[in-house]
């Protein structure tokens, strides 16, 4: 399947573990498997080329939306050299941020604080390669490791043996039907299409672009318009909701973050695990924080006090198509089809740009797991996150990330990063532990 020759990472020696990705979630499992004394041999795998938490989103302004103290190890251990505090105490800011006298740091600054810990971390991580593949490495009829393949941006190949892999590879855009070829990606050329994960690669360009339309109505949306008005550009909002409608972030249903949830949760039936998804779902999703929609609606009313018309709020409208306007080989920006969900008329309206923050979907580790498929067992994904296998197939395949619908809606978030990290690091070292005394006993007997 791989038609450049794979070259073997460090040499052929079998790893304990192989991550794939290093972004909060297996940086958390760095950090707890290193003050845990594991001794496993690891390699972490990022196609980024250099440590970044949503870099395209790290807008003027833009600040966390949960508590600091919901970083990558406080929950765990608040001793942890790796905490934000200590990150804070070791820039010589802990008494400016005390004087702030706030939960919520900004988005630019909690990236810099992971960046400080993942620094400590390079001699493990393997930047500007993507995984492409988990194979087995059959001996017989069992399976004791895997391959997993890795690219560069040059097509190069690099694979790595493994025990274990843990994939936390983070999410891929949600691409609306409707938009279906029509992204612009990785520099390329074209309408101006682009999701909010390229936001701020592209902004300046946005601020020429003419009218802009940001299709979505959830946090992005409300942070791409503050940004954009604050540049100058006019905006239509367009979404298929009533209004922007605020976060439950009051204390009853922030219970459902903790860690404590996914136990409770994770031992319901799955119809009911469903109904309380379903019941919170509003704490996370498709859901704005209360200040930014003051803020939005400032701007909206402001413009009834001037007699302005600068922006649009088109909701109850749902985007039924999208091309390029071009016409005659001339570039020309996007055409979007709106069809209004108040009697269904329909409409065409011609844009600069259009931005579309619609979300993410988690599939990567579907893709990377298909060669595995006759050794996995099927079912539900265990308590300690690892995807049950058929017997003869040994190796543990766990997931960070992916596993909302049995651990709850803590699991694409931060707010249980240490504890889930350090329930992955206990099964692995567990894994391991086996290993080590059944080839004691094998060398043992054999003498």
């Amino acid at each position: 399947m791989h038609g450049i020759p794979s070259l073997i990472g460090d040499g052929g020696r079998v790893q304990d573990l192989v991550g794939i990705g290093f972004g909060p979630s297996n940086l958390a499992l760095a950090v707890a498997l290193r003050e845990a004394g594991a001794g496993l041999a690891c390699r972490f795998l990022e196609k980024r080329e250099t440590f970044v938490w949503h870099g395209n989103m790290l807008l003027d302004g833009s600040r966390m939306q949960i508590s600091f103290l919901k970083d990558l190890v406080s929950l765990r251990d608040p001793t942890s050299r790796y905490s934000f505090l200590s990150y804070l105490h070791g820039q010589g800011r802990l008494q400016d941020f005390i004087n702030l006298r706030t939960f919520y740091p900004s988005r630019r600054e909690f990236n810099d604080y992971l960046a400080w810990v993942a620094a400590d971390f390079d001699d493990l991580c393997d930047y500007g390669l993507e995984a492409t593949a988990i194979e087995p490495a059959r001996v017989g009829e069992a399976v004791p490791h895997v391959r997993v393949h890795a690219r560069d941006r040059a097509g190069r190949e690099r694979s790595w043996l493994a025990r274990n892999v843990v994939i936390g590879a983070g999410a891929t855009p949600r691409i609306p039907d409707a938009f279906d070829g029509l992204v612009r990606r990785g520099g390329g050329t074209g309408p101006l299409v682009v999701h909010s994960n390229d936001y701020l690669a592209v902004a300046e360009e946005l601020a020429r672009a003419g009218r802009v339309a940001v299709v979505g109505l959830g946090q992005s949306a409300a942070e791409i318009f503050l940004d954009l008005h604050g540049r100058g550009v006019a905006v239509d909002i367009i979404g298929r909701g009533p209004a922007m409608r605020p976060a439950d972030s009051s204390p009853f249903a922030n219970q459902v973050f903790d860690a404590g949830y996914t136990n409770y949760l994770y031992g319901l039936p799955p119809a009911e695990r469903a109904d309380l998804l379903r019941a919170f779902h509003n704490t996370n999703y498709a859901v704005v924080d209360p200040d930014l929609i003051d803020a939005v609606y400032g701007i909206f009313y402001q413009q009834k006090v001037e007699g302005t018309a600068r922006h649009a709020m088109l909701t109850r409208h749902e985007v039924v198509a999208a091309r390029s306007g071009s016409n005659g080989g001339d570039r020309g920006g996007p055409v979007l089809d709106l069809a209004s969900l108040d009697g269904g008329g329909r409409h065409e309206r011609r844009y600069g740009a259009v931005v579309l923050a619609t979300g993410y979907r988690r599939r990567i580790h579907e893709e990377l797991l298909q060669p595995m498929e006759r050794w996995l067992a099927g079912g539900e994904v265990g308590r300690d996150y690892r995807l049950p296998t058929v017997p003869g197939c040994t190796v543990g395949l766990y997931l960070q990330g992916c596993c909302e619908a049995t651990h709850g809606l803590s699991d694409t978030l931060l707010s249980i990063l240490p504890i889930r990290a350090q329930e992955i690091a206990a099964a692995l070292t567990a894994d391991a532990d086996r290993g080590r005394g059944q080839q004691i006993r094998k060398t043992t007997s054999a003498q």
